[in-house]
């Protein structure tokens, strides 16, 4: 594995030790950035799952601000840490051990909204539309953030759901990638309604 491009361009990326982590290869990686980028301008971006790191540093390399990687397990927080800092991006990155639902309330306290989210759970886990119904409660999505999340390809995600629209559904093997755009429905509700006035006025 390696960071494909932007200015960490061609750094390795370690993986972590055993079969329980499955790191997203280097072709889907490839594949995700060029559906959603791919370069960005700026951003906070999350990677909840983050095994190896390797998503939310794609990202920074190719130009978001900052990344937040959270995992549960530490010897994928380990090899966080030292990915981060072999691709040169230590001090762009916050990294926690925490579990991804207690993280979605620790960072709600936080009030910073993400504009990329990467979710790359367990395949055993399909209920990402429910976490992101929760992080979209707590808001900490931004309008028109974009959302990543790598599944077992034998499940399908809604394409819509609370403001969140799907963008591109691929499938690589085994593997899937679903892309949703978010925005909030207060805001669709919100511009109806200022119409409305507008027109009585």
């Amino acid at each position: 594995m390696r960071v494909i491009a932007g200015s960490a361009k061609g750094r390795p990326l370690k993986a972590v030790p055993g079969m329980n982590t499955r790191p997203t290869t280097d072709k889907v990686k490839e594949a995700i950035f060029s559906m959603i980028g791919p370069y960005f301008d700026g951003g906070l971006a999350l990677d909840l799952f983050a095994g190896t790191g390797g998503l939310g540093i794609e990202a920074l390399s190719r130009g978001a601000d900052k990344a937040i990687f959270v995992d549960r397990e530490k010897i994928s927080i380990d090899i966080v840490r030292q990915n981060v800092g072999a691709a040169n991006l230590a001090g762009k990155a916050e990294i926690y051990r925490n579990d991804a639902e207690r993280a979605v309330k620790a960072l709600a306290k936080r009030a910073q909204p993400f504009r990329l989210v990467f979710l790359d759970p367990p395949y055993r886990m399909t209920n990402m539309d429910e976490l992101l119904g929760e992080m979209a409660g707590h808001g900490l999505l931004e309008a028109g953030a974009t959302v990543v999340i790598e599944h077992d390809a034998t499940h399908r995600y809604p394409e819509q759901f609370g403001g969140f629209e799907q963008r591109k559904y691929a499938k690589y093997g085994e593997t899937a990638v679903t892309i949703y755009d978010y925005q909030p429905e207060e805001s669709t509700n919100d511009s109806e309604g200022g119409g409305t006035q507008d027109g009585q006025s």
